[in-house]
């Protein structure tokens, strides 16, 4: 283990302090940086996350795909976590926080825009980064691939009327643009780099070769991993400034769904006897949120500047060190789970992009 992934935290604390500090001296070239963008989506986050998830990809085997329905309860626990118990709960806690908890520190008026924020992100489960977070616990790259996939599929279909009544607005519009860009930037781009590659140094250097290929990227995947939390900080230094109060309020209620969600996912994941790297993932999916989905709904619904989109705000800025923390929870607990119920077609497949947390 090297000495980045060995002091991960203290990496990432750095990256969030050097990125408020940035944003609050340099507030013009993050604007500009912001504004590099594709219906919703950070071309420059987005390049990021691709130095990240690129590692994971190269372990896919599309062959491989028509195995997970082997296994369908780490799919039928996604599933059912992410739109059947998520974003009730969200919503659940932003009223018990924000109409009692904190009744006597926030207006009411921000009472309810907190709580739609939340229930949007609640509503939102993750594309992008869980590939990350699956990647740090070593989970399957294929049975990953599928749970992503799937929750993109029902997120077309759900998301609108859940939200919806949740918030109780009848025409709730989805902005089918950031959805649609999201899932192409963020799963099909670095997947179909990850397969030709995988397929073209197989040819020439076999396994082995991609397992080195990948192992060398771990810098590179690290260095994304650190500059993305400066940039999302930094994106959002005024913010933090202006209204720490108001966000460390929002935090609490997010950071408690964050941990209990996990905890429900990974505790009945144990109960199903899944295997640890189908387990950890979908724990893993149910905890993180599509926030540039829920960012761009907030602001059309709401206003660029209403509560609501500093809900959501918040949630893109405790979604790495939560994350991370729970990733670093799965490690250390991995040996409550089986072991993969089927090994990989060769010892170096295992290792190929693995980063340990």
């Amino acid at each position: 283990m090297g000495i980045f992934e060995r002091f991960l935290s203290v990496w990432v604390a750095l990256a969030i302090a050097a990125g408020v500090g940035l944003g609050l001296l340099a507030p013009g070239v993050f604007e500009a940086v912001a504004g590099v963008q594709w219906a919703g989506v950070n071309l420059v986050v987005a390049a990021l996350i691709w130095l990240m998830i690129y590692p994971m990809m190269l372990k896919v085997e599309l062959s491989s795909l028509k195995d997970v329905g082997k296994q369908p309860r780490g799919l039928a626990l996604t599933v059912a976590i992410n739109w059947l118990i998520k974003p009730f709960t969200m919503a659940a806690l932003g009223v018990l926080f924000f109409e009692h908890v904190f009744a006597g520190w926030v207006a009411p008026e921000d009472a309810q825009q907190y709580i739609a924020g939340m229930v949007l992100l609640g509503v939102a489960p993750c594309t992008a980064m869980v590939f990350v977070w699956s990647n740090l616990t070593k989970g399957d790259a294929n049975y990953t691939l599928v749970q992503v996939s799937v929750n993109d599929l029902i997120l077309v279909f759900a998301f609108a009327p859940i939200a919806g009544l949740l918030l109780g607005v009848t025409d709730l519009q989805v902005p089918w643009e950031t959805l649609v860009a999201s899932v192409l930037v963020f799963v099909v781009v670095p997947l179909v780099a990850g397969v030709l590659t995988n397929r073209h140094m197989s040819g020439k250097e076999g396994r082995q070769g991609v397992a080195r290929f990948a192992d060398g990227l771990k810098p590179a995947s690290m260095a994304g991993l650190l500059l993305t939390v400066v940039l999302l900080f930094g994106f959002q230094a005024q913010t933090i400034v202006a209204q720490p109060g108001a966000v460390l309020l929002i935090a609490i209620p997010l950071a408690i769904q964050s941990y209990g969600i996990f905890a429900i996912t990974y505790g009945l994941a144990r109960a199903l006897k899944l295997p640890f790297n189908v387990a950890a993932p979908a724990a893993m999916i149910g905890t993180s949120t599509f926030f540039e989905l829920a960012v761009a709904v907030a602001i059309s619904l709401f206003g660029l500047s209403s509560g609501a989109a500093l809900a959501t705000v918040v949630g893109v800025l405790i979604e790495v060190p939560v994350m991370l923390s729970l990733v670093a929870l799965a490690n250390r607990t991995q040996g409550w789970f089986s072991a993969p119920a089927s090994p990989p077609a060769s010892p170096s497949k295992a290792s190929l992009g693995s980063i340990s947390a």
